[in-house]
């Protein structure tokens, strides 16, 4: 592809400036890269919920085991 050649064509129609406008913009934006945010850290009410080294058991009699104390 050499630096005189357009980097997309119209091959129907006739559109306008702010349509073409329209367009590059969306092209633009779809291949700009995102940022992917970083996981939110449970918080504390969440992890007393859940405490460090009990697994959860599953199989049969584990619904019934999941509300007897520990």
């Amino acid at each position: 592809m050499s630096a005189d050649e357009p980097l997309f064509r119209v091959t129907r129609g006739v559109p306008t400036a702010e349509e073409l406008a329209a367009l590059v913009g969306v092209i633009v934006a779809r291949t700009r890269p995102t940022a992917t945010p970083e996981p939110a850290a449970p918080s504390a009410w969440a992890r007393s919920g859940r405490p460090l080294g009990t697994a959860l058991a599953a199989g049969p009699g584990a619904w019934r085991a999941s509300g007897l104390p520990r």
